[in-house]
């Protein structure tokens, strides 16, 4: 299965490549070419680069980066790449899909996984502790990191913008450590023992220990058998046990095993909330810095309420 997808990967370039170079001839842009596996990436590299590349993102809005399957535009685009950041930690492994485009592609010397200086959480689920957590982008001084990390590969391929590109850096570090404090402060209005944050995935747990929450969930990490039997009894023993007020629901998980458990156990589910992807532009949380003010405000409005 491996080779039959390599060997479609290889029609796809041999297919593209043509098209691609009349492409670069006809735009006649100097411009680096980035791209970003999924949209938080993306996002974050657009607030660095500003006008001096173009970035494009991989994984659509709203779908799954785990699990993703490369359309022939993303092979396009990897060929032609400047760069490539990615997030690593575990995170664009599922079905191989992403070391796989690379091999094919010979880009591997310009990937980069913006998670490099990250110190990494790993997994709690019986025989998966040696895997990392990869959402770590979701403590903002985490995001701090992948920022530095960013900016210096970018630098790298293009010094004689190194000036510009340090001064859109230091202006987006101010607002995420603002937004940072911003969290910490927010969280202190929901009672300690009320600091239980469920939700589908265990995607939480990076947020969870930077703003002071426990991170309960049904699965761990995305995979194609979660919401088993066993899961959904040990999350509903967890609400019921702690008297949880506010289920959530991420923007990029199948909501019908989270309204089984709310269902079950006569707790709403809240809100939806963003883990792997941005909302749709114009919409709210469309960039990183709403999609993690969106969070906050949410989860501090669900469990600050009376159950």
């Amino acid at each position: 299965m491996k080779l039959f997808k390599s060997l479609s990967l290889t029609v796809l370039i041999l297919l593209l490549g043509a098209c691609s170079n009349v492409s670069e001839g006809e735009s006649g842009t100097d411009k680096l070419q980035i791209v970003a596996t999924y949209s938080i990436i993306a996002d974050m590299t657009e607030n660095i680069v500003g006008d001096k590349a173009e970035v494009y993102s991989m994984v659509p809005i709203g779908t799954d980066p785990h699990m993703y399957d490369p359309l022939p535009a993303d092979t396009g685009k990897v060929s032609s790449a400047d760069l490539i950041f990615y997030n690593g930690l575990n995170l664009e492994t599922g079905k191989g899909w992403f070391q796989d485009l690379l091999d094919v592609t010979k880009k591997n010397d310009v990937a980069f996984a913006v998670s490099e200086e990250v110190n990494p959480m790993h997994l709690t689920e019986k025989g998966k502790e040696t895997q990392v957590d990869p959402h770590a982008w979701l403590d903002i001084q985490n995001a701090v990191k992948y920022i530095d990390t960013i900016t210096k590969r970018v630098i790298e391929q293009d010094p004689d913008n190194k000036e510009y590109y340090l001064t859109n850096q230091s202006a987006y570090l101010k607002e995420l450590n603002e937004l940072d404090q911003y969290a910490k402060d927010a969280v202190l209005e929901i009672p300690q023992e009320k600091r239980i944050l469920v939700t589908s995935e265990g995607a939480f747990k990076y947020f969870s220990k930077a703003y002071g929450f426990e991170s309960a969930f049904i699965w761990e990490i995305n995979t194609d058998s979660q919401g088993t039997p066993e899961q959904m009894k040990r999350i509903i023993n967890i609400i019921d046990e702690n008297k949880v007020p506010a289920l959530f629901l991420e923007t990029s998980v199948n909501p019908k095993t989270m309204e089984t458990i709310s269902n079950e156990t006569g707790v709403p589910i809240h809100s939806k909330i963003f883990t792997d992807s941005l909302a749709k532009k114009g919409e709210e949380g469309d960039t990183y810095i709403k999609m993690i003010k969106w969070n906050i405000d949410k989860v501090v409005e669900g469990l600050s309420q009376q159950q």
